[in-house]
């Protein structure tokens, strides 16, 4: 399985950015597809996670400003973005957790600084 992450770039403080996560194959059946990103200098960190059931969970850095989604009808996730701040600064990767095993998009930078 492959996933193409897409949509990152540079955006102001107090901005809004979508990006997207395609999937090479069906996800109608993954239970857990989720969003991660890494800063500068820092360790990789959980963002936000979707089931099958599309039930949601996200971190408490991004909870009230960050909405994953997913379309099962063109193998896609989302992650809309709302009044980012420069601290979101990070690259951000997509996962899918399939059947035991985590799969890991390539990673899109999203850039928020005025």
């Amino acid at each position: 399985v492959q996933l193409q992450a897409s949509g990152g770039g540079l955006v102001q403080p107090g901005g809004s950015l979508k990006v997207s996560c395609a999937a090479s194959e069906s996800i109608f059946r993954v239970n857990v597809m989720g969003w991660y990103r890494q800063a500068p200098g820092k360790q990789r960190e959980w963002v936000a996670t979707i089931g099958r059931d599309s039930y949601t969970n996200y971190a408490d850095s991004v909870k009230g400003r960050f909405t994953i989604s997913r379309d099962n009808a063109v193998n896609t996730v989302y992650l809309q973005m709302n009044s980012l701040k420069p601290e979101d600064t990070a690259v951000y990767y997509c996962m899918m957790y399939d059947r035991g095993i985590n799969y890991w998009g390539q990673g899109t930078l999203v850039t928020v600084s005025s």
